[in-house]
This record gives C-alpha cells, sequence and structure tokens, in this order.
C-alpha cells in the first residue's frame, strides 16, 4: 500500500499540511516541538482510526480550532485506487470514510491501510505493564485476521459486564454471571490460539532481525503465557467468582495474558541496556512487518518516529541497511539529526523526498 498524498487540518500542532509523496523513503527533519511526529501520527490515524499519542480525539484538534481532518489518497499493491479521510468537529462524533462512504463500524477500516510504527513510545512495550504487550499482539493480529479482531471485541464487552456485576450493590445473580461468563469463553479461546501461533511464527523473524542489528551472540527470546495453557477458562471463573467480588474485577482470562521478552535467558527489562532495549524493540517491530507483509494481501507502511537515538553508529547502520533495502516498501522517518538522514539517503537507489518541519508546516527541501 502507497500514500501518494495527504492533507491535514488543524491536527495537533499542524495547521494546514499538503504533501505529494515518494512512494519509497519520506524524511521528515526539524527541531524537537515543530510538528514531525504529528505528522506521522496523522498517518497512522489513517490506519487505525485513532491517534498512537493520545486515546482522546477531542486533544488533536488544534487549539482554538473547531475541527480537525485527515485525508489520505492511497493506491493498492493490486493497483486500486482509495482515498480515507476522517475528522472531528468538537461535540460531534467522529467521521471516518472510505471513498467519502461513512463506515457503519471503525473496524471494518482495520487492515485495509497495514503500518507498522517504530517510535520513542515502544519502551513502554519493555518497562510497562503486560496490556502494552497486549495491545502490541492484538494491533498485528487483528490487521490481518478480522475474526480474531471481532473476538476481541465481544469478549472485552462480555469482560466489562463482569466486572460491572462484581462491583454492583446487588447480590450476584449466578445464572446471569454464568451466561456472561460463557460468552468471555466462546471468544476467549480464539484470541489465545491467535496469539500463540503469531508468537510461535513471530520469534525466529524476530531473532534474525536482532542478529542484524545487533551483530552478536547475544540470546533473545519471545515466549506467550496465557492462565488458558493450563486449565479450562469457564472452571476459573467459576471457582474465582467470589474472590473476583472482592477485590472488583476479573483476574482470570486473556486479558491477563502475558508476552515474556528476555535478554540471554533474564528479562530484559532488568538486563539490557538502552542500546540492547532500543535493538530489541526495533527488531520486534521489523518481524512484525514482515509477519504483516507475509500474511496481510497490502505492503505496510512503515514509520519510523526517531528512532537512531541510544544507539551506537554500528546498529545505526545496520538498521539504515535493512529498511533502505527492497524488502520493506513506503517509509516515513523523522529525526532531528540530518547526518542520519543523509546517511539514509546515501545507501538507497530509489526515489525519496526530503522534507523540513517548521512550525506546524512542512516544505520539500529535496527530492530524487
Amino acid at each position: 500500500m502507497l500514500l501518494n498524498t495527504i492533507s491535514i487540518i488543524n491536527y495537533r500542532s499542524l495547521s494546514t499540511v499538503e504533501l505529494e509523496l515518494s512512494p519509497k523513503i519520506n524524511c521528515f527533519i526539524g527541531c524537537n516541538g515543530v510538528g514531525k511526529t504529528n505528522l506521522l501520527d496523522a498517518v497512522y490515524y489513517l490506519s487505525f482510526c485513532k491517534s498512537a499519542i493520545s486515546s482522546a480525539d477531542t486533544q488533536h484538534i488544534k487549539h482554538d480550532e473547531p475541527f480537525f481532518m485527515i485525508q489520505g489518497s492511497y493506491l493498492s499493491d493490486n493497483g486500486v485506487h482509495e482515498e480515507f479521510s476522517c475528522g472531528l468537529k468538537r461535540g460531534e462524533k467522529k467521521q471516518f470514510k472510505r471513498n467519502k462512504k461513512n463506515y457503519d463500524k471503525l473496524s471494518e477500516h482495520i487492515g485495509l491501510v497495514p503500518l507498522v510504527m517504530i517510535s520513542p513510545a515502544d519502551h513502554e512495550l519493555i518497562a510497562g505493564g503486560s496490556d502494552e504487550r497486549r495491545k502490541f499482539m492484538d494491533v498485528v493480529i487483528s490487521q490481518y485476521d478480522k475474526e480474531y479482531l471481532h473476538s476481541l471485541i465481544r469478549y472485552n464487552r462480555a469482560l466489562t459486564q463482569r466486572n460491572a456485576m462484581l462491583r454492583s450493590d446487588r447480590e450476584l445473580d449466578p445464572e446471569m454471571m454464568e451466561l456472561v461468563e460463557q460468552m468471555m469463553v466462546a471468544e476467549a479461546y480464539k484470541v489465545y490460539d491467535g496469539r500463540k501461533e503469531f508468537v510461535e511464527r513471530l520469534i525466529p523473524i524476530f531473532q534474525q532481525f536482532y542478529q542484524q542489528i545487533a551483530g552478536s551472540e547475544e540470546a533473545v527470546s519471545l515466549s506467550y503465557r496465557s492462565n488458558l495453557s493450563d486449565y479450562s477458562l469457564a472452571d476459573q471463573l467459576a471457582a474465582s467468582r467470589y474472590d473476583d467480588r472482592r477485590v472488583g474485577y476479573t483476574t482470570k482470562g486473556i486479558h491477563k495474558d502475558e508476552l515474556i521478552m528476555q535478554l540471554n535467558g533474564y528479562p530484559i527489562k532488568k538486563e539490557g541496556s538502552q542500546g540492547q532495549n532500543k535493538s530489541y524493540l526495533v527488531a520486534l517491530k521489523l518481524a512484525q512487518f514482515d509477519f504483516l507483509h507475509k500474511y496481510n494481501n497490502e505492503t505496510p507502511i512503515l514509520l519510523l518516529d526517531d528512532i537512531f537515538d541510544k544507539l551506537d553508529s554500528r546498529r545505526v547502520e545496520q538498521i539504515v541497511k535493512l529498511v533502505s533495502g527492497e524488502r520493506f516498501g513506503q517509509i516515513f522517518i523523522t529525526d532531528v539529526n540530518r547526518d542520519h538522514i543523509d546517511t539514509i539517503l546515501d545507501c538507497t537507489d530509489g526515489s525519496y523526498k526530503l522534507f523540513e518541519v517548521i512550525d506546524g508546516a512542512a516544505q520539500l527541501i529535496k527530492e530524487r
């Protein structure tokens, strides 16, 4: 999938941006705080119907403006032109359209424009809670498996109902509780199977990328842990019902799954240096790209937001060689360091465009 043009109005710090883009590499340079990340986030929004930065849509409307609008013109791998747009007015419902027609459900859009973003926020995959790592799995799988996404939505809806019943002042209704738990169980194993298969297939790809970036004998691993592996979820929910009532939430289920990340047999959260952590995350996201490329009908778009910080020159060089090769499609890169960008452009024989972002606007300064 290629993003040919993008139009952005009043999105975060961006006032009006109209860009014609390169089908290969698009670089954005500028000082911190001028809007480079916001520009990539607008591209992300067109893929996922939401921001990678904040979950509150109204926070993305530029200060003192009544609305934001993002519109992108795409070309699919099989040559079909598509137009996607989204907009939000203060006090109104978000509008998301495909070829000027509103979606009935936003979930219908997920996977049509596959995308992988690597950014400083990825640090939370290692340092944050298990919910961050579950989100990573869910974002990838939902882009190529619609049934997985629908099962996840239905499971979370039933989970919300069960938690509300647990926190209610009323006495628990065993029949109603059992009905809600049956709804959870019906969807949970579809999600469990999807995550288990995904991680098993991702591991060798991830390890290969890490070795290419790090160039060392460091052993990195991923493993998926779920309490569904050993016991029936229906039995676990029934057995924990009154303990859950005491704490006010559901303690068993796929919403407690974990993706375990290790370096040389130990948790990378405790053992990894800044460079090792960054290399681990970049390798994980490049593996995500490779995985989506294999299992989705479209080549993903790759967003690299300020990823070279805290990496030594050798690791930077290896990443540049990887992403500038034919294995990857359209790429968006931001950096405050012009040297990093020039190194990337020197390594590629294909087309590129270099933009400078200043005070919420972008202008083309070099292309090939």
